[in-house]
Parts: C-alpha cells; sequence; structure tokens
C-alpha cells in the first residue's frame, strides 16, 4: 500500500458541499452514481459539478492518454473556480499513476479501484485531520459487493454492475493493472440492486462491467444473470454494455432472440480487421471467426443494432493492415463503430513493439472510418423511416422529448405530454443531425 502526507487547511464544522465528475467509461458512471449515495447516506450535500462545492470527486479513466490529460484538464478547471477547493481522485489512472497526480493543485486524496467505493468512509473519518493521502492498495481478486445502491438522478436508464476487472491482457490494454484482475459480484447482490433499482422507476437496466462476459459467480455464469434479471417486476429493458467475442455464448445469443426485454443492441469490439494486428494485440480471435460470430448474431437477431470499437495505428499497422480493417468493417453488418488512436499505456505490452505509425497517418486513417461509421450509422436509421418504434423518453431539450429505441437509434419528437422515463410508440419520420425524428402514435399509446 503506497500512503504519503501533507499538511493543509482545516475545514470549519459544516455540511460540507460535494460533487462529481466522471471521465471514461459506463462503468465509472455505474460506480459514481454508487458513490454520490453513499456520501448522501453519509451527510454530505451533494451538488451539480457546476454548482460551489468543498469537494470535488473525479472519477478518472487512463484507457488512453486522452484520458490522462483530461484529468489535467479538469482539474484546472475546478481549482479556476475554487481554488480553496479539495478534490479527490479516484478510480483508474489514481491506481497506476498515484503519485503524478498528488502534485496537482488541490489534489488531497488519491484513491485507487480497490478503495475508491469505500471514498465516503475514508473522507468522513479523515476529514477534519485533513492530511492528503494516496491509498491504492493491491486489487484483490476475490468476489465482492456493493452495499448501496447506485439510483442515478440524473439518468433514466440505470448501470448495474456484475463483474470488474479482466485477465485477457490484450498487448495494448492498461486495464488489468489499472482494475485487476477478473472477479464477479455476488449473484444475489446483483439480484438486490437489480429490485432497488426499479424500484426508484428506473425502467430500463444496463448491465456494465469490465468483462461482463467472463461473469463467474459459484454456479452462476453470465446466463444465469440475464436470465434471472428479465424476470424481475418493473423491468422493460436489459441492456448489454460492451461484451468480448470470446465470451458471447450461444445460449446469450439465444436468449437476446427470444426475449423481448433483452434490447436488441450488442456492441462487441473488434479492434482490427488483419489478423496480424490481432494477434500482436494478444486478441483471443481471428476475422475468420470474429465474422463467423457476427453473422450468426444478425441471423439470429434480424434488424439489430450491432456496434464495435476499432484501433487505428497500432505499432506495426500499414497500409495493407488498414486496408483490410476498412474493408471488413464496410461488409459487416455493423450499424456504427468506436474509433480510437493508439495510445501507448504504461505498462502495456505493446509499448515495446517499436514501429510506431506516424500521427498525420493515424489522424487520416481514423477520419476515414469515422466518415464510414456515420455512412453505416445513417444506413441503419433509414430501414426504420416508416416503422413504429417504441421509444424511453429521457429529457425534453429544444422543443424535443428525446429518447432511445432499443437498437440505440437517438428519436426525437414533439408533445405536449411529459413523456420523462415513458416509453411510448413512435413513427419514425426522418433523420437529421444523427438522429430520428418522428411523432407519437397516438392509436398505440399504452
Amino acid at each position: 500500500m503506497f500512503i504519503f502526507w501533507r499538511d493543509f487547511i482545516i475545514w470549519e464544522d459544516m455540511e460540507q458541499r460535494i460533487s462529481f465528475y466522471t471521465l471514461g467509461c459506463r462503468l465509472n458512471q455505474a460506480e459514481t452514481a454508487i458513490l454520490q449515495q453513499s456520501f448522501e447516506d453519509k451527510g454530505y450535500q451533494v451538488v451539480d459539478f457546476k454548482e460551489p462545492a468543498d469537494v470535488v470527486v473525479v472519477n478518472t479513466c487512463t484507457v488512453t492518454e486522452n484520458g490522462d490529460a483530461d484529468t489535467r484538464k479538469i482539474v484546472n478547471k475546478i481549482n479556476r473556480k475554487n481554488p480553496r477547493v479539495q478534490i479527490a481522485l479516484v478510480g483508474c489512472q489514481a491506481q497506476i499513476q498515484r503519485e503524478k497526480l498528488l502534485d496537482m493543485p488541490n489534489v488531497n486524496w488519491v484513491v485507487g479501484n480497490s478503495c475508491k467505493m469505500e471514498l465516503a468512509n475514508l473522507l468522513s473519518e479523515n476529514f477534519h485531520i485533513n492530511t492528503p493521502q494516496v491509498i491504492t492498495p493491491a486489487i484483490p481478486r476475490s468476489s465482492f459487493k456493493i452495499s448501496t445502491t447506485g439510483i442515478d438522478k440524473k439518468h433514466t436508464r440505470a448501470n448495474l454492475k456484475v463483474q470488474d476487472g479482466c485477465d485477457f491482457f490484450c498487448s495494448f490494454c492498461v486495464i488489468p493493472f489499472a482494475r485487476g484482475r477478473a472477479r464477479s459480484r455476488e449473484f444475489d447482490d446483483i439480484l438486490k440492486d437489480a429490485r432497488a433499482l426499479l424500484a426508484a422507476g428506473h425502467r430500463e437496466i444496463v448491465i456494465t462491467g469490465i468483462n461482463v462476459g467472463t461473469y463467474q459467480y459459484q454456479n452462476k455464469n453470465f446466463v444465469d444473470v440475464l436470465l434471472r434479471l428479465v424476470e424481475l417486476e418493473g423491468l422493460d429493458r436489459l441492456r448489454i454494455s460492451s461484451i468480448e467475442p470470446t465470451t458471447v455464448s450461444p445460449e446469450v445469443i439465444e436468449l437476446a432472440a427470444e426475449n423481448e426485454k433483452i434490447c436488441k443492441y450488442f456492441h462487441i469490439p473488434l479492434q482490427s480487421g488483419s489478423n496480424v494486428i490481432l494477434k500482436s494485440m494478444n486478441r483471443k480471435y481471428n476475422i475468420e471467426e470474429y465474422c463467423e460470430f457476427l453473422y450468426l448474431i444478425s441471423e439470429k437477431n434480424p434488424g439489430i443494432c450491432l456496434g464495435t470499437d476499432v484501433i487505428v495505428g497500432f505499432p506495426g499497422e500499414n497500409d495493407e493492415h488498414f486496408e483490410q480493417t476498412y474493408h471488413l468493417l464496410e461488409n459487416l453488418p455493423f450499424a456504427y463503430f468506436h474509433v480510437f488512436s493508439y495510445s501507448e499505456r504504461p505498462w502495456a505490452k505493446s509499448r515495446k513493439l517499436g514501429r510506431q505509425v506516424p500521427k498525420e497517418i493515424v489522424q487520416h486513417r481514423s477520419r476515414q472510418l469515422r466518415m464510414l461509421s456515420a455512412q453505416k450509422r445513417n444506413k441503419f436509421m433509414k430501414k426504420e423511416i416508416g416503422t413504429i418504434q417504441e421509444v424511453l423518453f429521457e429529457q425534453e431539450k429544444k422543443g424535443y422529448w428525446m429518447g432511445l429505441t432499443d437498437t440505440y437509434i437517438r428519436v426525437k419528437v414533439k408533445s405536449n405530454r411529459k413523456l420523462h422515463n415513458q416509453i411510448f410508440p413512435v413513427s419514425l419520420e426522418k433523420i437529421e443531425n444523427n438522429a430520428m425524428y418522428g411523432k407519437l402514435h397516438e392509436d398505440k399509446i399504452f
């Protein structure tokens, strides 16, 4: 364990105002919601990030160098707003870059992933001692429970953490070092949390984790998690977040096809369309296996939204490798893809490969793939024009109510009804600015 100390100002007794800022993945969002609730339970006043606060908690990301830079930017922004603020940096970047983070102005707590969820207790016990700390003990591999339910008051859809860590050790990835080895949440604890989220009014639950398909607790696996969740009263939709292709069993594919509550949506990382690069990345499949798998899902689930991740500029990626990736993405039944520029990470094995791709080439290739993704997205939405889709509405903005179909299409409608957290059928009419516009299908409103 690493613990460092230094003196700073002691606050007077008062109800502490605390705000939160989340960087990175959906799992971080889920954990921030839990942290907020745990601080409320301790008597802190949780305020919006834009409001003045005594303490600001930043849930960090370190998947890319951009994540590292974003932490510095947000810390500087916080300090400009309030030079007397106390800042807690928690999570992945805190786990592996602890000493560097403590050098930032007003950063008084650096807490890694092992202790992150205990932050409310740590701050409550030490707040009046006011001695800055770096707390990053080794991350245990044992199964876990979460004592606090993260009721997300800002979002309609609720994130449910079922798993953490990863054993795959892809050569570009620092997550096994930042998050630890794969471990699963106790099965009954997942169900308890899900019931609490539904009781709070959430109608869609998004399953989150680092490598959710590897879930294993006692005799329960990921299929068991899905089977029990879809049985819960009050659940309208169950969405699976990003899931590795080698962890999606035939049972998961069949269940998604048969059960109406499971969203017709899979996000399955590809990373490269070249077998040479996939091998260098230490991925667990080749292109032929991936394509066979993707076509099977598409065949079993007509109309499904399929998304993926792709890394551009991995060390050694030449023009031929990139062309293979481009043409594969062009021809596979994807609705969209997230494009990431390769980022060298501490501890990741790819940093030893050399053969770096020039930055300007990476940028050019990334633009090409993003343009292709936009075209694929537009093509996917065009097929839905004239259809009626159920939309879970989230918020009203600029005169339009906005929500999502189960296939992850953003829909906007004008209505005098209050649609927040309601599911209504919508006739989809046109595409504009990466969203679909339509009208409530009055005859089918229930």
